[in-house]
C-alpha cells in the first residue's frame, strides 16, 4: 500500500472529495489500521461543517471504523498485526484517568484529533481500539461503534431492569438498534414511531408494543401500559421528546441520545411530582464499544445497512443527511 485514498472535506461545509495521501506511519503508542468498513453518522456532519471546536481542515471524518491492524508503533502491547479492531468516538484526559471518559476535556475524536475512517487506512491511539468478534463482519461491526454503543450503553446504564416497560422513541439509525437491545435486555419494549409504516418492522426487531405518535397521545398511551421506566429518545425532534415526559413512571428517566438544538418543553412540576429525570447520553468508551460488539455478536443484534464504496462517499453522506437511507450507511472499502 504505497499511498491511501481518503474522503476529505477541504473546508467547512464543502463536499467530500476522494484524494490520495501518503501512507501514515504509527508513532509510539499508535497502530495503523487498514479500514474495511466505516459507518457514516450524523455526527460526521458536525465535524464537516466546522461546528465542533478543535476541528481543522482539510478534515477526514469517520468514527465508526472496522478493520485490521497492519502496523504497530513503539510500546504498543496487547494488540497484534492482523487483529480485527474497531475505532469509535474516544477521548483521554485527567477526567478519563478518573474514570469519566465521556466528559473528556481533550476529546480525541477521529476526524479532529487525527484523520478518521473515510479512508483505506488510518493511524489511531492504541487505547482507542475495540476488539471485533469473529461472528461480526466489518460492515456489521462498523455502525455498532457509534450507533450501537450509544443505544447499548444508554439502556444498560439506565434505571430500567428486566421486565420494566422501556420505550424507544424513533425507529431510525439509532432507534432500530435501541429496540433490539431493549428486547434482548429483557425489557417490555415499546416502539414510538410516526405512522404505521414501521409497525411490522418494530415487532420483528423485538418490540411488544407500538405507539403511532400521529394517531395516539404518546404520554397517555405509555401511562395506559403502566408508565415507562425509561424512554430513550433517538429522534432529533425536541417536541417529540417533550411529549413523552408525562408517560414516564415515577422515578422514570427520559434519556436523550438524539441531538437537537431546540429547547425541550418541560416544566418543573412534570419532573418534581413523580421524581422523574431527564438525562443526556453520549456514546461510550472503547471498552464500552468492545462490550457492545460482543453482546451484539452473542444475541444476533445487527444494524440494517446500505453499503457504498469510498468513491461514493458523497452519495452515502447525502443519503444519511436526507434521511433517505434505511437505516445506516457504511463505506465498504473492499480491503
Amino acid at each position: 500500500m504505497a499511498g491511501v485514498r481518503v474522503a476529505e472535506v477541504a473546508a467547512a461545509g464543502e463536499p467530500l472529495k476522494v484524494v490520495e495521501r501518503d501512507l501514515p506511519v504509527p508513532g509510539p503508542g499508535e497502530v495503523r489500521v487498514t479500514v474495511e468498513a466505516c459507518g457514516i453518522c450524523h455526527s460526521d456532519a458536525v465535524l464537516a461543517n466546522g461546528w465542533l471546536a478543535g476541528a481543522s481542515f482539510p478534515l477526514v471524518p469517520g468514527h465508526e471504523v472496522a478493520g485490521r491492524i497492519d502496523a504497530l508503533g513503539a510500546g504498543v502491547e496487547g494488540w497484534q498485526v492482523g487483529q480485527r479492531v474497531g475505532v469509535g468516538w474516544f477521548g483521554g484526559c485527567a477526567r478519563c484517568r478518573a474514570g469519566d471518559f465521556i466528559t473528556c476535556a481533550t476529546l480525541k475524536i477521529p476526524g479532529v484529533a487525527y484523520p478518521g475512517g473515510f479512508a483505506d487506512a488510518m493511524v489511531v491511539p492504541a487505547d482507542a481500539l475495540a476488539a471485533i468478534p469473529d461472528a461480526l463482519t466489518a460492515v456489521e461491526a462498523a455502525p455498532l461503534m457509534c450507533a450501537g454503543v450509544t443505544t447499548f450503553n444508554a439502556l444498560r446504564n439506565s434505571v430500567a431492569r428486566p421486565g420494566d416497560l422501556v420505550a424507544i422513541l424513533g425507529l431510525g439509525g439509532l432507534g432500530h438498534l435501541g429496540v433490539q437491545y431493549a428486547a434482548k435486555f429483557g425489557f417490555d419494549t415499546v416502539a414510538i414511531v410516526r405512522g404505521q409504516e414501521k409497525a411490522e418492522l418494530a415487532r420483528d426487531l423485538g418490540a411488544r408494543h407500538y405507539i403511532d405518535s400521529t394517531a395516539q397521545d404518546v404520554a397517555q398511551s405509555l401511562a395506559d401500559l403502566g408508565g415507562a421506566q425509561v424512554v430513550l429518545a433517538t429522534v432529533t425532534d425536541s417536541a417529540a421528546m417533550s411529549a413523552a415526559v408525562d408517560g414516564l413512571a415515577p422515578r422514570g428517566q427520559l434519556i436523550l441520545a438524539g441531538a437537537s438544538a431546540e429547547s425541550l418543553r418541560v416544566n418543573p412540576l412534570q419532573l418534581i411530582m413523580a421524581s422523574r429525570t431527564v438525562v443526556g447520553h453520549a456514546s461510550g468508551t472503547s471498552r464500552d464499544s468492545e462490550e457492545a460488539l460482543a453482546f451484539s455478536a452473542l444475541t444476533g443484534i445487527r444494524a440494517r445497512v446500505e453499503t457504498v464504496s469510498l468513491e461514493q462517499a458523497t452519495e452515502g453522506y447525502d443519503r444519511m443527511l436526507s434521511g433517505a437511507a434505511r437505516f445506516r450507511v457504511v463505506l465498504a472499502t473492499g480491503n
